[in-house]
């Protein structure tokens, strides 16, 4: 039995070929899309040469109602990355897929071009670093910013931030009520970005 005989081997050996690539869709439609890929993919038993269709999505915590939710939303819009063998029709059945702009990084009429694996460790780095810190609040705020009150008895109200407590992840938030100036101290999940 030869070496290239051996299953495993081989798999490995085609599973090493595959690169990231990123394709171009219609910015709001990427999870269609990447529903349309794999539809497409599977229906033309492509499936050999596509590992895995990715959005980067990252999660965003916000208090609503007095609970907290946390809501995904994509960190790259407009993009859809892919891990695939680009060989044969591969590339033209996606590129004909609807919703598909086409592969980021190709010339006209030029070839897609793989993203560096330290550019893929770097987003599958993110996206994982947020499956785990989901406590982790990244909602940089800036002083002087203005936020909505979406949380507490003050819920609705706007303000200035005049301060911001990185540590307890708390905002000092300047609110007008009844005409009159009256500082808030909130948490990072009771306003948003007006």
């Amino acid at each position: 039995m030869s070496y290239s005989d051996n299953p495993e081997v081989k798999t490995r050996m085609s599973e090493s070929s595959k690169k990231w690539y990123v394709v171009r869709a219609i910015s709001g439609q990427e999870s269609k899309v990447k529903d349309y890929i794999e539809a497409e993919i599977s229906h033309a038993k492509l499936s050999d040469h596509v590992a895995q269709v990715l959005i980067p999505k990252e999660k965003v915590f916000q208090i609503r109602n007095g609970k907290k939710v946390s809501k995904e939303r994509s960190f790259f819009p407009g993009y859809i990355l892919i891990e695939a063998d680009l060989v044969g029709e591969v590339p033209h059945v996606i590129k004909n897929i609807t919703g598909v702009i086409g592969f980021l990084g190709e010339t006209k009429g030029g070839n897609p071009v793989p993203l560096r694996q330290s550019e893929v460790n770097r987003i599958l780095g993110k996206v994982d670093e947020l499956a785990e810190s989901d406590e982790e609040m990244n909602i940089p705020f800036i002083v002087g910013e203005a936020v909505k009150v979406i949380d507490g008895p003050f819920n609705s109200f706007s303000g200035i931030i005049e301060e911001i407590n990185e540590e307890k992840k708390k905002l000092k938030v300047m609110v007008k009520i009844f005409g009159r100036k009256t500082p808030l101290e909130l948490s990072y999940m009771q306003v948003e970005k007006e």
